[in-house]
């Protein structure tokens, strides 16, 4: 929920909203949207004023947003904030992105919720939280201070050893990486690493390069890795994928397939390794290797979509999109996807079904912002009158 909605419910049921806390105030209502914390890492100045004001014997009163919308008897509302998300919806809600989320949850940093043909989902609250400590960890802030600072905010929320846990990892753990302006942080050491390419859009002279490049890379094992099998060079893959050396992690997925050819995951990861080295079409191949091999793998089928959009290939694209959804009916990022490729080939109709089942499953994000517009604005077009003047 933002300031302004936030504002206008207050102003609704009779009280005044201020955007500080002071001897008029009578409640603070804190968000959700990971801890309340300033960039030194102390609890907020709005906190820190609210409980010496308390302490002081004023009826001051701290509640999380759930619990005040609970007061207002808003409970519909209130879920909205216990859904659960997948990581394409995550990466926009947080701006954290999907390669860092997978990363993340690889290192147990972040727990799912469930999964659902491969697909995890994750609490809003556990990846919202990972993001602000890694942020306070990356900015120098110093370990101690930020648990300080979580034991006084504790009461005010469910989750409160969980973030405790997260800490101590981000502390010891150099495998959790945090993305800022400039690039990737270890937070544990403080070190800078080389970004992800999170949205890789291939020019054309690097479609030509990269077709004029031979299938494999230059990139061989050294010695120690010759008795390796399946679960080494599936490992290194992924560790060099994560690590941006997407060329050398190709070769390391193909190793691996030899071993075990029929393994889907694998299909999956050559597949993004491809893509973002500008292979745009032998990616296309390994994801339906990928589905062939596992019929249910969804982000597969959307993957699948998204590429044959990006290629022009549209009709394929919803095709995919819609086996995604037999499998899953209840699949966010799908219903998206083909609602956004309806519109764009003019049969708003038909996607305007896609855009209110996504809205079911997020009200927040910016894909949710988009689909509500795109709905008014399907809506206005329904409403609008021919009149002929003459």
């Amino acid at each position: 929920m933002t300031h302004a909605e936030a504002m206008e419910l207050v102003a609704d049921h009779g009280g005044t909203s201020t955007q500080h806390v002071n001897r008029q105030t009578t409640m603070l209502v804190v968000g959700e949207e990971g801890w309340p914390l300033e960039a030194n890492g102390q609890p907020s100045v709005k906190w820190q004023n609210a409980n010496e004001l308390a302490r002081q014997g004023l009826p001051l009163r701290t509640i999380t947003e759930s619990e005040w919308l609970h007061l207002l008897g808003l409970d519909e509302t209130r879920t909205e904030i216990h859904k659960a998300y997948t990581p394409a919806m995550l990466s926009n809600l947080l701006g954290v992105s999907v390669h860092l989320i997978r990363r993340w949850d690889r290192a147990g940093l972040i727990t799912p919720l469930r999964r659902v043909h491969r697909l995890p989902y994750f609490s809003f609250q556990d990846v919202a939280s990972a993001r602000r400590l890694s942020e306070l960890l990356a900015q120098g802030v110093p370990r101690r201070e930020i648990e300080k600072s979580l034991g006084q905010l504790a009461p005010l929320f469910r989750n409160g050893q969980r973030s405790i846990d997260q800490l101590e990892m981000l502390a010891h753990d150099s495998r959790i990486v945090f993305r800022d302006q400039h690039g990737l942080i270890e937070p544990a050491s403080g070190q800078r690493l080389l970004g992800f390419d999170d949205d890789p859009q291939p020019t054309a002279k690097h479609a030509s390069e990269a077709r004029s490049r031979l299938p494999m890379t230059d990139w061989t094992p050294s010695r120690p890795h010759e008795h390796w099998g399946f679960r080494d060079w599936f490992d290194q893959g992924r560790e060099l994928l994560e690590q941006d050396e997407a060329e050398e992690s190709i070769e390391a997925f193909r190793m691996c397939l030899m071993d075990r050819p029929d393994e889907a995951e694998a299909h999956f990861h050559l597949a993004e390794a491809l893509y973002r080295c500008g292979r745009s079409r032998a990616a296309l191949e390994r994801y339906h290797a990928a589905v062939e091999h596992d019929h249910g793998y969804i982000e597969a089928w959307t993957q699948l979509g998204c590429l044959h959009a990006e290629l022009g290939e549209h009709e394929s694209a919803l095709d995919a999109f819609e086996v995604a959804l037999e499998v899953h009916p209840d699949f966010p990022d799908a219903h998206w996807h083909k609602g956004e490729i309806l519109h764009g080939l003019g049969r708003t109709d038909e996607a305007t079904s896609h855009w209110e089942r996504y809205l079911t499953f997020d009200n927040r994000g910016p894909w949710a912002e988009t689909a509500r517009q795109r709905l008014s604005g399907a809506e206005s077009a329904n409403n609008t009158v021919a009149i002929d003047g003459g």
